[in-house]
């Protein structure tokens, strides 16, 4: 009767939407269900990408890394949002031979480029380079 019951739970349409995605969007928010801050003075960091763009998946697999790490210098705070340039024609003209490129949102809004960083870096050096140039 147990097993019955699992399987039937197991196969709720609930549970579908949770699997099935039609065009991922990739917003990464770090244990944003244990802040308590508000989303106003998150800081904020946004990487261009393009899908099939494998140093765009490598440092976006950093970066999330780098964002767990505890630490004098935690990252938790901070969103990430994954930009397809191909969706936006002014952002691939701009940064069409140059992703990825990660760039912090400014307090009035702009966005300033941050120096370039290595999906080859340790998890460690990407976290004290995002870290640094957060600081500033």
């Amino acid at each position: 009767m147990a097993i019955a019951t699992i399987a039937a739970v197991a196969t709720k349409p609930s549970s579908i939407p949770l699997l099935i995605r039609k065009k991922p969007k990739w917003v990464f928010t770090p244990l944003a269900f244990c802040s308590s801050s508000s989303s106003a003075s998150r800081r904020k960091l946004i990487l261009y990408s393009k899908p099939g763009c494998c140093l765009c998946d490598g440092l976006k697999e950093k970066l999330q890394a780098a964002f767990l790490l505890s630490g004098p210098h935690s990252l938790h705070d901070v969103d990430l949002q994954v930009r397809d340039i191909t969706s936006n024609p002014e952002w691939e003209r701009a940064y069409q031979y140059e992703i990825p490129v990660l760039a912090k949102v400014l307090s009035d809004g702009t966005e300033e480029t941050l120096p370039r960083i290595s999906p080859r870096l340790g998890v460690e050096l990407v976290h004290k380079k995002i870290a640094a140039a957060l600081i500033q």
